[in-house]
């Protein structure tokens, strides 16, 4: 199932609102993160970047297989070995991967979905205890270039309370600003 409002732009066009590599690192992703699990990839504009900064395993999803073809496509021409591209219905069924198995999650501008819930419980899922999910999405501005609407655009303290209802916790106190039109929150899975 598409997200609504899901539809993606020209590659050139989506690429020219973000500075992937400087958001991953902002967000403390590291070469020691582990396995990554890219929830709706699209280009492969963050996995692609993610798969040059960790040692692990790059799991990128998304509905759409002209997406999963590009992100292929992007990590074959960067020779990078360690991205895996699917396409799936991660509101439908979810990741497949093991419970407990990766060491970093992304959701970015994805948030906007009918169920963010599930997604969030998808990565909760996923995710080793102690370790990360970043949560990425346009800030709530009509002047921004692109973004859903606002009507289903969500704030960061939205996106703060559903993650936090999930169980994860802060990891950092606050958004981090990621220019030009993005903001970032960073949370944790709990340790045991």
């Amino acid at each position: 199932m598409r997200t609504r409002e899901s539809g993606m732009p020209e590659e050139p066009v989506w690429s020219s609102f973000f500075d992937p590599k400087s958001t991953l690192r902002t967000l403390g992703l590291r070469p020691k993160s582990g396995d990554v699990v890219d929830f709706g990839c699209g280009y492969g504009t963050f996995t692609i970047p993610a798969a040059g900064i960790v040692r692990g395993t790059v799991y990128a999803y998304d509905v759409d297989p002209a997406m999963v073809a590009a992100t292929e496509s992007h990590a074959e021409a960067g020779g990078l070995n360690n991205v895996k591209a699917r396409q799936r219905d991660l509101m439908a069924d979810g990741t497949g991967l093991p419970n407990d198995s990766v060491g970093y999650a992304l959701l970015f501008n994805i948030l906007h979905c009918e169920s963010p819930g599930v997604l969030l419980r998808e990565a909760w899922r996923v995710l080793a205890p102690g370790r990360r999910l970043a949560i990425m999405h346009w800030n709530f501005d009509p002047s921004t270039p692109r973004g859903p609407s606002m009507s289903i655009r969500p704030r960061p303290e939205q996106c703060r309370a559903w993650a936090i209802e999930t169980g994860f916790e802060l990891a950092e106190p606050d958004p981090v600003a990621l220019p030009p039109y993005h903001y970032g929150l960073l949370f944790r899975k709990p340790a045991c």
